[in-house]
């Protein structure tokens, strides 16, 4: 973030967290309803499209940060990409990121907000690593197919990230969180499968 200040996609609710929320919106962040599959999706899409569109033709405009997986991990898998990355067919600079912790990893996994920075401002240090891969430019095939241009980027940073593909997506990470949670009303969950 502090190398380029990019714009980011984040779920709407971020928009509302205390100084996240500010610097989000200073940022120009693309907010998404993930509840909601309304027009506002392909909406989303269209605006995430035009910007990475807008960052290549002019170097002065800011660049956008896109976590294709929609969600975090445990940091052992790579899960589906959303294909909305990748509609513009520009090249992308692939980036892994790993939290090694020893006690309680900082990846948004299974707590609430409030719970989670609460114990993350309870470790001494939080480590990030941080793996640049070289600039992925897209074949024409990629261009014209932005599914198969989102799988091949994904394959390669599991080949040199050392990861385990999974194809488990956010709906199924829904029910394990309901699960968890008690939440026995899973039709609603499961209802709610991504592209």
């Amino acid at each position: 973030m502090s190398s380029s200040f990019p714009s980011f996609v984040a779920k709407r609710s971020v928009a509302k967290i205390p100084l996240v929320g500010l610097i989000s919106k200073c940022l120009g962040c693309v907010y998404v309803q993930r509840e909601s599959k309304s027009s506002d999706f392909k909406g989303v899409a269209g605006v995430v499209t035009d910007r990475v569109h807008e960052a290549h033709r002019n170097k002065s405009a800011p660049m956008i940060m896109l976590f294709p997986e929609g969600t975090t991990t445990n940091g052992d898998y790579l899960l589906p990409f959303k294909t909305s990355a990748f509609l513009a067919g520009a090249p992308v600079v692939p980036i892994i990121l790993r939290y090694p912790y020893q006690r309680f990893s900082p990846a948004w996994d299974t707590k609430t907000g409030v719970r989670h920075v609460v114990l993350l401002l309870c470790q001494f240090v939080n480590h990030m690593e941080v793996i640049h891969l070289p600039i992925y430019h897209p074949s024409q095939q990629e261009k014209d197919d932005p599914k198969q241009y989102a799988n091949n980027v994904r394959r390669l940073m599991v080949a040199e990230g050392n990861l385990i593909l999974s194809d488990i997506g956010l709906a199924e990470k829904r029910i394990y969180h309901a699960a968890l949670n008690g939440n026995n009303s899973m039709p609603s969950v499961l209802h709610q499968k991504d592209d």
